[in-house]
């Protein structure tokens, strides 16, 4: 006579269920950090190549890369003059009208070459933390951007609440004279644009010393019609340490977009002219990783900020010539 075998109860099931519920719980914040711990080191690791290629670069031309082009927003950033230095030298090639002009060629999307070259993600330039954007026309944006300095783009001394803070220089140019300009906005205003943007810096001219001074920061990439790490674009190819990493104080995206409607964004203001001083174009250190944001010094070295850093120490990070006397980041 067979006997009958017994099968889970209802509650068994029920119990068993529950236990795999309780320890999935308990594992997924630890399989989550260990994630972001490897995405973490992957975002260092991009910035340590991007570190070792502009002093590559350095060495092959005896300065830094321009931050923009000559005539400013539109032909060209730092991003593509690297392009050889992170192993994308038949990506480079393809490029037409590297700091040139409307009267000389064609803008950074404006043929299928070039348009080859900005609708492309770049790993290198691409931390894995952040979740990837093309704001308009395909056109993708990245997570790194050099330092322009303690004050804005336009690389000028400004006054907050009574206080004057002056330009003390910066590793890369970006609109340095000007006070509103990106540029000349046709090929008639570039035959007569007096302006010289983008004039590329020496380390010898790094007098504060390279183990002192940013170089290149994390920068989070906008959501949606937002310019943020928009870096193909003049007006978001760089950082200021005017304020601190992942601060409150609003980034403005003069003559671009802002998408303040999307809570991953940060906070942000736009115009369509720059604004008065020091609310003009600038773009804060900003990162997806929890407490503080990954930069680049420009001895090549990398190191974690955190957002509790001094501001005075990190306006004096994203200075060459302030002559300050540096404590521990």
């Amino acid at each position: 006579m067979r006997r009958r075998q017994r099968g889970f109860t209802l509650i068994e099931l029920l119990v068993v269920i529950a236990i795999i519920a309780i320890l999935v719980a308990l594992l997924l914040p630890a399989v989550q950090q260990a994630r972001e711990a490897a995405r973490r080191t992957q975002c260092k690791n991009n910035l340590k190549q991007i570190g070792l290629g502009m002093h590559n670069y350095e060495s092959t031309y005896g300065m830094l890369p321009p931050g923009v082009g000559r005539f400013g927003c539109c032909w060209g950033t730092w991003l593509v003059n690297l392009l050889p230095y992170v192993e994308q030298t038949a990506v480079f090639q393809s490029y037409q009208n590297l700091g040139g002009s409307d009267a000389t060629g064609i803008r950074y999307a404006g043929n299928p070459n070039n348009a080859n070259v900005a609708t492309r993600r770049f790993p290198v330039y691409t931390c894995p933390s952040d979740t990837p954007n093309s704001p308009a026309s395909n056109i993708t944006s990245h997570n790194y951007v050099v330092n322009y300095g303690n004050t804005t783009f336009f690389q000028q001394n400004v006054t907050v609440a009574g206080i004057t803070i002056r330009f003390q220089g910066a590793p890369f140019t970006a609109y340095k004279g000007s006070l509103s300009d990106d540029g000349p906005v046709n090929a008639a205003q570039a035959l007569t644009f007096t302006n010289v943007y983008g004039s590329p810096i020496r380390f010898r001219d790094i007098t504060d010393g390279l183990t002192s001074t940013l170089m290149v920061s994390e920068v989070r990439q906008g959501q949606g019609l937002d310019a943020r790490g928009f870096a193909w674009w003049g007006g978001a190819s760089g950082f200021i340490t005017l304020y601190g990493p992942n601060a409150r104080d609003p980034d403005v995206m003069t003559g671009a977009w802002c998408n303040t409607g999307n809570v991953l964004n940060a906070p942000c203001q736009t115009a369509s002219a720059a604004l008065p001083s020091p609310f003009n174009r600038r773009q804060g250190a900003r990162s997806r990783h929890t407490g503080g944001v990954q930069a680049a010094l420009c001895d090549g070295s990398v190191r974690f900020f955190s957002d509790s850093i001094s501001i005075q120490l990190w306006q004096a990070a994203g200075t060459t010539q302030g002559g300050e006397v540096m404590g521990e980041f």
